[in-house]
């Protein structure tokens, strides 16, 4: 039977992000993809020019309708707008014991927020606990332990730690920002760190890149594949994204990560 993963995030007009890129990473690993919209952008490669909220009633409407008739097999959680909407999430979701992969979209590339006041202290009360696996890129993981950004690998590997006390059972940390000679990741459990890196992909088309990392991590757990294993395969299969699209031209800013493979 071929597994069902529900993604809960937010709807990108421009096709890069959020819902999109959980969907195609989802088809790319032959899961059967199914959302929940938290909230609809109106955005393109140049930046978000305006946010509705979808109302939290609605968001709980859409999650129990793909549980009551899905055999979901792992939950990726994207962009959360509000600190209501957290609270529906954690509440429709608290028993059901489904790998979690949240991926605590804080603000766009561009820079602006997209949690309303409240949403930080909501995700780490009510959603954090419930977590398989966090995965914040640096600027995420400084803003929910309230510390300066990671500077360097030994930074990275105190501040995944540091972010299990906040009750997920693992903490991808993402260093894809430029911080160092190679893209590492950090990869915190209770057993210990584990390191993951590669080289560099020379391209401007990152849009989208951490949705899709998560939802190919959601995916593979749903396929059954041990934490480690299934962190390994999603890294090595953006990768391989990055490097087919890089040459590809795609709206006048920054293009989707999941562009069409360059033919």
């Amino acid at each position: 039977m071929t597994p069902t993963v529900l993604t809960i995030a937010g709807s990108d007009s421009g096709g890069g992000a959020g819902i999109q890129a959980d969907l195609a990473a989802f088809r790319a690993f032959g899961v059967h993809g199914t959302s929940a919209i938290t909230a609809i952008t109106a955005q393109n490669t140049l930046g978000i020019s305006a946010i509705h909220e979808v109302p939290p009633a609605m968001l709980a409407a859409q999650i129990e309708a793909v549980l009551a008739d899905f055999e979901v097999k792992a939950v990726k959680i994207g962009m959360v707008p509000g600190p209501d909407h957290v609270r529906i999430i954690a509440g429709t979701l608290a028993g059901t014991r489904l790998p979690v992969v949240l991926d605590p979209v804080l603000s766009a590339s561009t820079g602006r927020t997209l949690g309303r006041g409240g949403t930080l202290e909501a995700l780490r009360e009510h959603l954090l606990p419930i977590v398989t696996c966090l995965t914040p890129n640096l600027p995420e993981a400084a803003a929910l332990l309230a510390l300066e950004e990671a500077v360097d690998e030994k930074a990275m590997r105190s501040q995944a730690s540091a972010l299990l006390a906040f009750g997920p059972r693992a903490v991808l940390l993402k260093g894809g920002h430029g911080l160092l000679d190679e893209a590492v990741d950090m990869l915190a459990t209770a057993q210990g760190t584990t390191r993951f890196a590669a080289p560099w992909v020379e391209t401007t088309n990152l849009h989208g890149t951490g949705c899709a990392l998560s939802a190919a991590l959601a995916a593979g757990l749903a396929l059954g594949h041990p934490l480690d294993r299934a962190v390994a395969s999603a890294k090595s299969w953006l990768r391989g994204r990055l490097i087919a699209g890089a040459s590809l031209h795609i709206g006048h800013g920054k293009g989707p990560a999941l562009a069409p493979e360059a033919v």
